[in-house]
């Protein structure tokens, strides 16, 4: 899988909000709250089965009531599709449960 550009990595996070590209790290990060760590931990665990059947997996973190998440695809050495697409259903999965976003 192809690495994007810097202008179609940037068009597709145009059209992912809250979702930003982290260049230390070479992937498209999100921070994710919700209303306490059980919702945050169920939201774990319906990404994880998304990432499983994706066979494409995220580097986060959980404290709490937050989720930080950030996308690469190791083997390609950057951004792919496959992040954009784990990324849009992410999205998809914290819709109904996200208390709010935040960039810090």
């Amino acid at each position: 899988m192809a690495v994007l550009t810097e202008a179609e990595r940037d068009a597709a996070l145009a059209a992912l909000p809250g979702w930003s590209y982290d260049a230390p790290r070479n992937g498209i990060a999100r921070l994710f709250r919700f209303a306490d760590f059980n919702a945050a931990f169920g939201f774990m665990t319906r990404v994880a089965l998304a990432a499983e059947r994706a066979d494409h997996h995220p580097d986060w973190s959980n404290v709490w009531n937050r989720v930080d998440i950030l996308l690469s695809t190791h083997s390609a050495g950057g951004v792919t599709e496959k992040d954009i697409a784990l990324a849009r259903a992410i999205d998809r999965l914290a819709a109904p449960l996200a208390e709010r976003d935040s960039g810090d």
